[in-house]
């Protein structure tokens, strides 16, 4: 129904001079489409307020109302061409008069979890990069056509945008990072097994796909009564992003799949001093796919009793700060972290062994991230008793991951089930926490049935040896010159 307009929407953004990737048609659809979906909530709550037989308050003004400036209807329901903006007109009202407008939401709002704050967050940090008024025209006449009213279409707006993220993800660039595997996460919330009144929390949001994946596992874990509905819609589901594009596209992510008012934050976790975090900001569950590969400046490594540059590692120690005592956790993270022998990667493991229970490694093979380079494990852990013995299962596929050969649940089915008893198998085994190096808490994957894995080295490492074999080769060549 909704596929061949989503497909309209990109071509004319195709064609605009404003929008240059995927990661433009997603956000400009973005801001759209949440225009449209308040009109409709709006709508919604109208007809509510009418049959309760009480006032209804409206969120916006006549005059920034959908049906005012985007499409204003006929008395037949059609476009009336004589009061709907185009060109110039149109473009210069969103710029100069509807964001400006909808920014000073933020300040004016009761707290941070109204929809009327999201509608101010939202607008302070995203632009209207459409520079032809005709092409916004346009688009605006697709998106009138999409509506948010029954659940059938909800969930075919969330499967489509779901799709415009994956894409966004494939297109490369920093698009990845918003997309992890649908199914990967899938596999990580049934291990973990959150249940309803537990809060749940993504300090790395991004697309929100955790969160939204855990609303839908959550769902469908029993019947719901009327009080579960509403913890679900309200104090279950909490994120934080430092991204705009990432902060916006997670809150549509989430109002797609049935979540009003998202409690997602637009800020730096890592900016956040571990110090500070309370027992009323705690967590029972943490699922995350942490960006990693990043450098962090001195004063942000100055919030972390372990100090690093690598963005990964601050999340871990946050993750581990943030969860409560008996908190569960299901994060992703590159597989050096295993075996890096720096002092901030030792010490991290140290943390984790001495601090949590690290029950399962599951050890992904590479190509699960389409564009990503880097072999990836996943940690399940829990907080509040140290490591005992840690359960490990080495993912091996009779074929290459990647675009058009993605990662499946039926691949995961077996880690799944073996998970549940930590059986041994000829890709899973378990190692004690008492045999593992006191020293450097090495915690590579090595699979004793197939002889092992080698741990990818440090690239640091291996500079230093090259360096050290040129020395040699140096002075080897030196002593054969001496000698001729």
């Amino acid at each position: 129904m909704f596929e061949q307009a989503f497909k309209n929407i990109d071509d004319i953004l195709h064609k605009d001079a404003g929008a240059s990737s995927e990661l433009d048609y997603v956000e400009q659809t973005s801001w759209i489409l949440f225009l449209k979906y308040l009109d409709d909530l709006e709508k919604d709550r109208v007809l509510s307020a009418r049959l309760a037989s009480r006032d209804y308050s409206h969120i916006l003004p006549p005059q920034y109302t959908w049906e005012t400036w985007a499409c204003p209807k006929t008395k037949d329901g059609k476009l009336d061409h004589n009061k709907a903006l185009s060109g110039d007109d149109l473009k210069d009202f969103v710029d100069q008069k509807l964001f400006p407008f909808l920014k000073k939401f933020k300040t004016d709002a009761e707290s941070a979890d109204t929809i009327e704050y999201k509608i101010g967050e939202i607008f302070s940090e995203i632009k209207n990069k459409i520079q032809s008024g005709y092409n916004l025209r346009e688009i605006l006449n697709i998106v009138d056509g999409m509506h948010f009213r029954s659940q059938e279409e909800k969930h075919e707006l969330s499967h489509l945008y779901e799709g415009k993220i994956k894409n966004m993800g494939n297109a490369g660039r920093n698009g990845g990072e918003y997309y992890t595997p649908r199914p990967l996460i899938k596999t990580i919330i049934k291990v973990v097994g959150p249940k309803i009144g537990d809060k749940i929390y993504d300090g790395a949001v991004g697309s929100a796909g955790f969160l939204v994946e855990a609303f839908e596992y959550l769902k469908q874990s029993k019947d719901l009564s009327t009080k579960d509905l509403e913890i679900l819609q309200k104090k279950t589901f909490y994120g934080k992003e430092k991204k705009s594009l990432a902060y916006i596209i997670g809150i549509m992510n989430m109002i797609l799949h049935g979540i009003d008012a998202p409690n997602i934050i637009h800020t730096n976790t890592l900016g956040e001093n571990l110090a500070d975090i309370q027992e009323k900001d705690r967590y029972d569950v943490v699922l995350a796919n942490p960006p990693f590969g990043g450098k962090e400046r001195a004063e942000v490594q100055q919030n972390f009793p372990i100090k690093t540059g690598e963005t990964a590692f601050l999340f871990l120690q946050h993750f581990i700060k943030i969860l409560k005592a008996d908190g569960k956790a299901g994060i992703v993270i590159k597989n050096t972290f295993l075996s890096n022998t720096d002092n901030a990667s030792v010490s991290l493991r140290k943390q984790l062994l001495e601090s949590c229970n690290l029950h399962t490694v599951l050890d992904l093979p590479g190509g699960t991230f389409t564009g990503a380079g880097v072999k990836t494990v996943i940690l399940f852990f829990e907080k509040g008793s140290p490591t005992k013995k840690i359960w490990y299962y080495q993912l091996g596929l009779d074929r290459n991951l990647g675009k058009t050969n993605p990662l499946n649940e039926k691949d995961l089915a077996s880690f799944v089930t073996l998970q549940k008893t930590k059986a041994n198998s000829e890709n899973s085994w378990s190692v004690d926490a008492a045999d593992i190096n006191q020293k450097t808490f090495d915690l590579s994957v090595k699979n004793p049935n197939k002889g092992g894995e080698v741990a990818l080295r440090d690239p640091k490492d291996i500079l230093k040896e090259m360096v050290k074999l040129d020395i040699e080769s140096e002075g080897i060549l030196k002593g054969i010159l001496k000698n001729i």
